[in-house]
């Protein structure tokens, strides 16, 4: 999601791009091709390919005194959901406190428009990703009714966008089921009833950078993503695309078998876009507005402290009650 937004960002010709990332190869790749689409749309930008993590407070802060951004668009998180079941602490401590220094930092230093990337999975979380995500929100939520009750117009404006499964994204099943397939299958699924909502990382990306003109302050945004569909129906189409038949009872005799493997720790049969609102409809017909409730940032700061001790001593039955108390709606994790 944070290298598409780049390379549609860039045909505005914005007078300067920074790109944050902790992967060497990942921030190398993007960046050659920021400059690739720079050179033969003949646009004249200053990029700055910044190698650190959100994670990293000073680092953090001193970018943003340095470069005095104006807007911010957080797209970087974990978001595998096994994978973090088994790196808890790890999850916790990028995806909810990198969150913390990016708008604390952006508090600090005057930024315009704060807008955080969130997903499906905050919303009555089973897993620590969506955890993260949904008390991630809190966060922004808080800082945002705090700077309303200012009453300030040259405040950030905070907002947040939520949505689902991202096509070829990375963690998506799609380049994993190419693989299979390729390979002679079989295809795995972990559930033949598991369905998600899907929508392509251009239309994605294009959505959320709309989001940001809409924003007022303090609103999740969801975006229409159509229908859920089923995993295994999705693995089905993939398959006959590629010129194969599916093996199964019907047809013995094909090319390719689809296998249940069993829900993993943390993974739901399907995913939900709103907690307790209503979505209403904004100046966009595929951008949803939902006014959810919130922790007064007081409250939520002295929660923060107590997880951040809590993870220091990686005490894990302490940080899932703080958790708990955060998101009542997260049904307790199983390890």
């Amino acid at each position: 999601i944070g290298s598409e937004l780049c390379r549609q960002i860039i045909l505005a010709k914005p007078s300067k791009l920074i790109l944050i990332d902790n992967s060497e190869f990942n921030l190398y790749s993007i960046e050659m091709e920021l400059m690739e689409i720079a050179k033969k749309s003949e646009i004249i930008i200053d990029i700055s390919s910044l190698l650190t993590s959100i994670v990293q407070e000073e680092e953090i802060n001193s970018i943003f005194e340095k470069f005095k951004p104006e807007y911010v668009l957080h797209a970087a998180a974990y978001k595998h959901v096994p994978m973090l079941e088994k790196n808890i602490f790890a999850s916790i401590k990028n995806n909810l406190f990198g969150t913390i220094n990016l708008v604390n930092s952006s508090h600090k230093y005057g930024v315009k428009e704060f807008l955080f990337v969130s997903s499906d999975k905050a919303v009555r979380p089973t897993n620590i990703m969506g955890a993260s995500k949904r008390i991630s929100e809190l966060i922004v939520q808080g800082f945002s009714e705090k700077t309303i009750q200012k009453g300030n117009n040259t405040e950030t404006i905070y907002s947040m966008v939520r949505f689902g499964n991202v096509l070829k994204s990375s963690g998506s099943v799609v380049p994993l089921f190419k693989k299979q397939i390729q390979n002679g299958g079989p295809v795995t699924i972990t559930h033949p009833e598991i369905t998600r909502y899907f929508m392509t990382i251009n239309e994605a990306a294009l959505l959320v950078l709309e989001t940001s003109i809409i924003a007022e302050g303090g609103e999740i945004y969801l975006l229409d993503m159509g229908k859920p569909i089923k995993i295994k129906e999705l693995a089905t189409e993939m398959i006959r695309k590629s010129g194969l038949s599916l093996k199964d009872g019907q047809n013995p005799n094909g090319d390719i078998e689809i296998i249940s493997t069993g829900l993993r720790p943390g993974e739901k049969l399907y995913e939900e876009l709103l907690v307790d609102a209503r979505a209403e409809k904004t100046s966009h017909p595929l951008i949803y507005r939902a006014n959810e409730k919130f922790i007064v940032l007081s409250d939520l700061e002295e929660k923060l402290d107590e997880l951040d001790q809590s993870i220091k001593k990686q005490d894990l039955k302490k940080t899932y009650e703080i958790m708990l108390s955060l998101v009542p709606e997260m049904k307790r994790i199983k390890n």
